[in-house]
């Protein structure tokens, strides 16, 4: 576990859960650790916890969607070498039913957190790839949901930031490359807080649904190996690590003539799209064939 001796990680949403584990698993792996949640006892916990099992971390609280949070994490050490994106809330309710806040504070926290913290460490790594002249060792562990596979009812909000964060990832692994950025999104499934109510009280004994299950995929990524791998999306939960495949085109219609009509179209479209009432087509519940016996199928 010693690949990241001597990097700076910087971790959103690391005051509990999910980014709790993966600060702990980085800190382990070598990594100096900033801390970033909301201000509260659960960051100097996990800080204290790093610090115990003798690794180094600092404390940067704040809003993870204000500009001037993103400043201080990118200021807490001499650089930086990771940043992994996990901070997010949840404000459940049905599309018809949902409040202007509601839709929001999600956004705002996911997608707009995410957008901050990305957008200044990339601008650094630019600088300083430019300024060596070589590419930079750079990491980006971004976090998403399988909410914007199965376009979840309950959660429209959730979903579409989920959904933004992964166009979000796959545009900085494009156009950061050449500065030798590697980023990446997780679709993790493991029983926090947020997600408490969804998945039940903890099994006794080992927990498959454990956040320490998913850490280990986001020090790989973060690590040398990662490397090599860039633009990515996985599932990740229990003993399992599913790499995805991007959308595929279903089927393809052309016009008879140099161009479609709206007659020629409904006359096309209604002989495919038969099901009666209509379902949505583009969602993937391929992953739910994942799901490990002993927690059902949860995410």
């Amino acid at each position: 576990m010693a690949s990241l001796d001597g990097k700076i990680a910087v971790v959103t949403g690391a005051g509990q859960g999910l980014g709790a584990a993966e600060a702990v698993a980085l800190a382990q792996a070598g990594a100096r650790v900033v801390l970033n949640d909301l201000p509260g006892p659960g960051l100097d916990a996990v800080a204290a916890r790093i610090r115990d099992g003798g690794g180094e971390a600092t404390v940067r609280p704040g809003d993870v969607a204000e500009w001037s949070t993103g400043e201080a994490l990118l200021r807490a050490y001499d650089g930086l070498d990771i940043l992994v994106n996990n901070a997010g809330v949840l404000r459940d309710r049905m599309i018809f039913s949902m409040s202007e806040q509601e839709w929001d504070t999600v956004i705002r926290v996911h997608l707009r957190g995410h957008f901050v913290t990305t957008r200044l460490a990339t601008a650094y790594w630019r600088d300083v790839s430019k300024a060596q002249n070589k590419p930079v060792y750079a990491r980006i562990v971004n976090t998403s949901s399988e909410a914007f596979l199965l376009g979840s009812a309950g959660q429209p909000n959730y979903a579409a930031a989920k959904s933004g964060i992964v166009g979000l990832t796959v545009a900085t692994a494009r156009g950061c490359a050449r500065y030798g950025v590697r980023a990446n999104a997780i679709c993790p499934r493991a029983r926090t807080r947020m997600t408490g109510e969804l998945m039940g009280p903890a099994p006794e004994g080992p927990d498959p649904m454990s956040p320490d299950r998913v850490a280990p995929l986001v020090v790989s990524l973060a690590g040398p190996a990662g490397e090599h791998i860039t633009g990515e999306v996985f599932v990740v939960h229990s003993d399992v690590v599913a790499v995805l495949a991007p959308p595929t085109v279903r089927q393809t219609f052309h016009a008879a003539g140099s161009q479609w009509t709206s007659d020629e179209l409904d006359a096309t479209l209604s002989s495919v799209f038969t099901a009666d009432p209509p379902v949505p087509g583009f969602v993937c519940e391929d992953t739910m064939a994942l799901a490990d016996a002993t927690f059902g199928e949860n995410s």
